[in-house]
This record gives structure tokens, C-alpha cells and sequence, in this order.
């Protein structure tokens, strides 16, 4: 059989033989192979074109991959399995791409930390698992976790208790500041950076009081006398307020008690 017609389409070619038979390939593939108008080919070459067409394809989608963004070896990898991709082919691709330095875990570590520090809140720990997870090499997590500007993860959990204790007025400051610990542990902040932060702030509920009327209106409905300073201590302590702000309260409005 021979080749009847060579035409771009797009960035592939399309190649009509003269059984009628159509093969979308690439100029790698072209060059590859000296595919030329009029030209011969065989049952055996055509085996080696639809292969290294194959293998192309999958490389090219490889490409775009990491034109969105990096990836890493494992990502890679985990695609290629994904796609059913022959495993001779998997490995050539990667080496092919850790020779041109479009796969490389050690800048892949370094620009996804970068990234997570400068544009999200993520913290130290959570980078760190992702990047675990991505089987990236401890020496190249530890350098890039390593590098992170201290005073910039200071500033993202100042940013976010300052945010809590805005918006969070509902709680008692003991409660809030659990709360606020373990959403900033949740984030990837270690605990005590965490506390040593929070000591800066002083948090303080304008609606205590309210609050510890809310819950002094509802039991007084249905206790009274010891029964009721006692329901009333243990709910009060129960939503995290302190010793201190329960007995003022109770002073307060002993006579009602």
C-alpha cells in the first residue's frame, strides 16, 4: 500500500493510503519514519506508525498537563496508568521529560510550596502531606518546607483569628479559641505555633452575658433553688465559660435564683 495523501490538520496529520484506510499521526512521527507522498509502506511499518502514534498521543496529553501546571513524577505516573498506557511507553515518556526538565520533584516541591504559601492559607503540615502523597523525596520536602518565610505563615494565622473572632461572637473565648485551634491544626499550622499566636490576641465575647441569660431563662422554666444554681453552673460551664464568669453571673442575679 502507499501513501495517496499527506494533509495538516490542526497540529496532526492525516495520511491517506490508497486502500482508503486514514491514519491521524504526528510530525514526530512523519520525520520519524520519512513518510513522503507515493511512499511504500508495509504491514510492519504500519505496526511501527500506529505504535509511535500511540505513544505520542499519550505524550502530547502529557504536555498539556504540565502546561496548566507542574506535575510531579507520581502524577504523572498515576495518568499514564490511568490511561492503560503500555508500561515501555510510561517509562519512556518520563525519561524523556526528566531530560528536557519538565519532570523534576525537586522544583515541583519548591513551586507547589511557593504557590500554596503566596496564593491560599494552606499551612507548613498540609503541604507537607501533599507532597508525601505525591512520594516526593523527604530531602526535597524538607528543603522546600524548610525555605517558607516564617513571618508570612505569622501573618496567614493572625489573618484567620482574626476572621474567627469576628465572625464567632456566639461563642465563650475559651470555646472560640478550641475552635480556632483546631481549624488552623486542620489547615497545617502546628499547635503551638497556633497558641503563641493566639496569646497575642485578647479575645473577649460583648455577649456573654446574653448568652448566659439565654440559658438561665430556659432552665429557670423548669428548675428552681439548689436545683437550678446547680443545672445552671454546670450548663454554663459546659459551654466553656469560666469559673470566674459564672460565679459574677450567678452574684449578679442572686436574687432571682
Amino acid at each position: 500500500m502507499k501513501i495517496e495523501k499527506i494533509q495538516k490538520s490542526g497540529s496532526k496529520y492525516k495520511i491517506t493510503l490508497d486502500t482508503g484506510e486514514v491514519i491521524t499521526t504526528y510530525d514526530e512521527v512523519i520525520i520519524k519514519h520519512g513518510l513522503l507522498f507515493h511512499k511504500t509502506i508495509n504491514s510492519k511499518l504500519l505496526d511501527k506508525i500506529n505504535n509511535d502514534t500511540s505513544y505520542y498521543k499519550n505524550y502530547n496529553k502529557v504536555l498539556d498537563m504540565i502546561n496548566k501546571r507542574l506535575r510531579s513524577e507520581y502524577e504523572i505516573r498515576k495518568f499514564l496508568n490511568k490511561s492503560e498506557v503500555k508500561e515501555e511507553d510510561e517509562n519512556k515518556i518520563i525519561d524523556n521529560l526528566k531530560k528536557v526538565g519538565l519532570i523534576n520533584d525537586k522544583l515541583f516541591a519548591k513551586a507547589y510550596t511557593n504557590d500554596k504559601v503566596n496564593l491560599t492559607l494552606d499551612g507548613p503540615h498540609k503541604i507537607k502531606r501533599y507532597l508525601e502523597n505525591n512520594k516526593i523525596k523527604t530531602e526535597y520536602i524538607n528543603e522546600a518546607i524548610y525555605n517558607i518565610d516564617g513571618e508570612v505563615i505569622n501573618s496567614h494565622i493572625d489573618k484567620i483569628i482574626r476572621k474567627k473572632i469576628k465572625n464567632n461572637t456566639k461563642y465563650t473565648p475559651y470555646i472560640l479559641k478550641q475552635k480556632i485551634i483546631i481549624y488552623l491544626t486542620n489547615l497545617g499550622y502546628s499547635r503551638e505555633n497556633i497558641i503563641s499566636r493566639l496569646e497575642m490576641f485578647k479575645i473577649e465575647n460583648p455577649n456573654n452575658e446574653k448568652e448566659m441569660d439565654k440559658v438561665f431563662n430556659k432552665l429557670k422554666n423548669k428548675f428552681e433553688g439548689d436545683t437550678l444554681y446547680l443545672k445552671l453552673k454546670t450548663k454554663l460551664y459546659s459551654k466553656g465559660y469560666t469559673k470566674e464568669e459564672i460565679d459574677e453571673y450567678i452574684k449578679k442575679n442572686s436574687s432571682l435564683i
